[in-house]
């Protein structure tokens, strides 16, 4: 019985990263009993390829896929294009893959068939990426500095979110202690309100910010040219160093002694993100988490963004490729208003100094059918707050620099004020 494999069918589940055309398969890549393993070998590394109604966002001359189960003894049938600009002239190629559970089959472009040739126009307009989506919304931060004898002061600083490329920011209301301070700290740019405040007959400090967001999505088109241009203010010496819980040498770059990284540093990094992505599972079970130590990370095996995204970092600055590190708050994808329970934060890479490429990989560790999509893309279901690790605040806190800056952060007498006695709350209303 033959079966052509459906749109959900091929909700791939797992994408491994490429090799160059002449190395073997990678050892640590088994077909399992229940599924069938597809190799795609294109002529040029930023060919695109489309497996039915699936469009693979993997580089490199050889792609690896893995079918979701299928059922033992049957059939089934993978309809695969690819196009490739070669000259100038679009190329255009389809095959028909067959396989079973079990078994692995190798569809190689590089072989001479009937292709199809497209203008350049055509080709081009193949390669570039859909228009990105947007999304308009208000985010609460807000909350209170409590258990404080009344007519207390204390120093309060709170991370702020700021324009950029990718989302457009500004204060839609504010209720704040009188005389507070906008400034910017100088290592990565952040922005932050500062104000000192009297706790009130209760013993508390409260304070609220609600932001207008207009945020889009980003999408990353390597080969249309289609990334995030480095600023003049970006601090590339600082992304290629270590922070505290992030070196560039050990036991992060100890995970890559048995495998062959890339020439090119796009191909690299997709190789860093299915390592990172493989050796750990997201999960906030037990304690460790949520430091961004990517030597725990290492040890442990699972965490939470931080955790993931500081691997990731460590193993793309020991590879000399500039990562950076974002912080901010998921919005939730229904829209309405709601609660937001907490932050998320991801990382960029900039490949060859070209342009800043996002990643999402405990998201895609998370929802494994989307594991291609956050190689490159980012939802426009978030807002940006902070960027980096190791922080000093303006005006600069009694206390050490902060392992990272996304909670509001509080001193009484020159002492950092305990985290459990600053309650948050985050909200989210989207707007027409």
């Amino acid at each position: 019985m033959n079966r052509s494999c459906s749109p959900i069918c091929l909700a791939i589940t797992l994408a491994i990263a490429t090799a160059p055309a002449a190395s073997a398969q990678p050892a640590s890549l088994t077909v399992p009993a229940d599924r069938a393993l597809l190799i795609v070998r294109v002529p040029v590394a930023d060919a695109s390829v489309k497996i039915a109604d699936y469009n693979s966002k993997q580089v490199g001359r050889d792609r690896f896929f893995h079918t979701p189960e299928l059922t033992l003894g049957q059939t089934y049938s993978y309809p695969i294009e690819t196009l490739w600009i070669d000259n100038g002239q679009g190329i255009r190629a389809s095959r028909v893959a067959t396989s079973k559970a079990g078994q692995s089959v190798t569809i190689d472009f590089t072989v001479a068939e009937v292709s199809e040739k497209i203008t350049p126009k055509k080709a081009e307009e193949k390669k570039t990426a859909p228009k990105a989506k947007e999304r308009a919304f208000l985010f609460t931060y807000a909350g209170k500095v409590k258990d404080l004898p009344p007519g207390k002061e204390a120093s309060v600083w709170l991370p702020s979110a700021i324009s950029g490329a990718e989302q457009k920011i500004k204060i839609a209301t504010q209720s704040l202690p009188k005389g507070y301070k906008i400034g910017a700290e100088k290592q990565y740019g952040n922005t932050m309100i500062h104000f000192k405040g009297i706790a009130n007959d209760a013993g508390e400090i409260p304070f609220e910010v609600v932001y207008e967001v207009r945020r889009q999505e980003v999408v990353t088109n390597v080969a249309a040219n289609l990334t995030l241009k480095p600023l003049a203010s970006d601090n590339l010496t600082r992304f290629l160093q270590p922070d505290k819980r992030v070196p560039i040498d050990g036991k992060p770059l100890d995970l890559l002694k048995d495998v062959k990284l890339s020439g090119d540093q796009f191909e690299t990094a997709k190789i860093l993100y299915d390592v990172v992505n493989t050796h750990m599972k997201y999960s906030k079970v037990g304690t460790g988490w949520g430091q961004g130590d990517s030597v725990w990370a290492c040890d442990s095996k699972f965490g939470n963004c931080s955790d993931f995204h500081s691997l990731f970092i460590s193993m793309a600055r020991g590879n000399k490729i500039p990562s950076k590190f974002e912080m901010g708050f998921p919005i939730p994808t229904k829209r309405g208003e709601g609660v937001v329970g907490g932050y998320h934060c991801w990382a960029w890479f900039l490949p060859n100094n070209k342009g800043w490429v996002p990643v999402d990989i405990s998201e895609a560790n998370r929802f494994p059918e989307l594991n291609d999509y956050y190689f490159g893309n980012l939802t426009e279901d978030r807002v940006r707050f902070t960027t980096g690790r190791d922080i000093n605040l303006e005006p600069r806190q009694k206390g050490p620099t902060l392992n990272f800056f996304i909670y509001p952060y509080a001193e009484v007498d020159g002492q950092a004020y305990p985290a459990e006695k600053i309650e948050r709350r985050f909200a989210y209303r989207d707007l027409p």
